[in-house]
């Protein structure tokens, strides 16, 4: 997670659609896993291992960011949250990197550290976001790499030596509008790369409307291979 969008965002990130509806796809990732402990990497604020320690029986946290001023504690839920800007050998039983591979040259060289840091059993849930062709001036502004389509996420998660489980995309009833902006902002300046955040606190009215059509895919998000704003995968390490 960025920390660029939490400065947009603040502490109503929690009520924007696309938070909102990231961590429900997240859910529907991890459904059937109990993990005791999560090592979040790029974790930014700390917005989706917050949520796991409010919701689910996951006792700590481990939050990981170059970008933290220096390492810290604290308690979410009445359970730690540690904030790390780095961190060796983990026994983490959950590892997540939540738009994190596309700020990368090397995606497969960071998977491979973070899996060599890992015990055998480990999961790891991966979100990167998808289609190069919806490159967009955010993504400028978010200094991301790349986007990806499932084969090649899948690919790099092949190749750090990790046993996928389940990938499929999401926000896929919102790619049509999310396509059709992108394209009327390359007509209209011709180009997509002056950084600029797309990202925006919506009318109340609207931001309702978008969590609820991206709560409707969540009964066939598994299905899901033909396309969406993002890509998610679960793996395990052997």
């Amino acid at each position: 997670m960025d920390l660029k969008e939490t400065d947009i965002l603040g502490d109503r990130i929690g009520e924007h659609w696309y938070y909102r509806s990231k961590a429900q796809a997240m859910a529907r990732m991890l459904q059937g896993l109990r993990p005791e402990s999560v090592l979040d990497v790029g974790a930014g604020s700390g917005f989706f291992s917050r949520l796991l320690l409010k919701t689910t029986s996951l006792r700590e946290a481990w939050c990981v960011d170059i970008s933290y001023d220096g390492d810290s504690d604290a308690v979410e839920a009445g359970k730690p949250i540690h904030f790390r800007q780095g961190i060796g050998a983990n026994q983490a039983d959950l590892v997540l990197l939540m738009d994190v591979l596309e700020h990368v040259d090397d995606d497969v060289a960071l998977l491979c550290d973070y899996v060599a840091k890992a015990p055998s059993g480990t999961h790891f849930l991966i979100s990167v976001p998808a289609f190069q062709a919806l490159w967009s001036a955010h993504d400028v502004f978010l200094e991301h790499k790349r986007r990806y389509t499932l084969p090649q996420l899948e690919s790099s998660i092949h190749a750090s030596g990790l046993q996928i489980e389940r990938s499929a995309y999401y926000f896929g009833l919102v790619l049509p509008l999310a396509a059709t902006m992108r394209l009327a902002e390359r007509l209209h300046s011709g180009t997509a790369t002056q950084p600029r955040s797309q990202l925006s606190l919506h009318h109340p009215v609207v931001n309702r409307l978008l969590s609820l059509t991206c709560a409707l895919e969540l009964p066939w998000m598994r299905w899901n291979r033909v396309g969406g704003l993002t890509a998610f995968c679960l793996a395990r390490k052997p």
